[in-house]
């Protein structure tokens, strides 16, 4: 049987989850525009084929989200070369699989690329939140709060990439 104070720690934990997550959400929302505009304009202005603009898009939202939650969402201090390098092996799974998937989807069945793209960056949402939460920075959460009543991290780099 659990005590009050269990209670309210699986409470306040429950809580900064639910935040962590909307946060990687409102940023990946953040990348997800720098990546479809991206994919437009290399679509306008190249004759590249679709899957080439969406890994040209992908590429800069990457850089963009990993930054950005990293620092504010994880707000980690691991070893930023590593965390980088994980998320890459992420990435080298996830765009040959989605870029493949978008070219299936655009050459083969005939969708509008902005459809098959819509759903290879849903998938890329909720698959890298649970990769970086869990993988990435799940034993360095929270290891760059601020310390109470200063202006100092504890460790971490201000969104330096290396």
């Amino acid at each position: 049987m659990s005590t009050d104070r269990e209670d309210i720690i699986d409470e306040n934990n429950r809580k900064k989850e639910i935040i962590r997550a909307v946060k990687f959400a409102l940023f990946s929302a953040s990348a997800g525009i720098i990546q479809a505009l991206t994919i437009m304009a290399f679509e306008t202005v190249t004759p590249l084929p679709s899957w080439a603009c969406y890994l040209c898009g992908l590429s800069l939202s990457v850089l963009w989200n990993f930054t950005l939650n990293r620092k504010f969402t994880f707000q980690s201090a691991a070893n930023v070369p590593v965390a980088m390098l994980k998320v890459a092996a992420y990435y080298a799974v996830f765009t040959p699989l989605s870029t493949l998937g978008v070219r299936y989807l655009t050459e083969t069945c005939g969708w509008k690329a902005g459809f098959a793209d819509a759903l290879a960056m849903g998938t890329n949402l909720i698959t890298e939140f649970l990769f970086q939460r869990f993988v990435v920075f799940g034993k360095s959460l929270d290891t760059a709060v601020k310390k109470e009543g200063t202006n100092e991290n504890t460790g971490a780099d201000d969104l330096m990439l290396y």
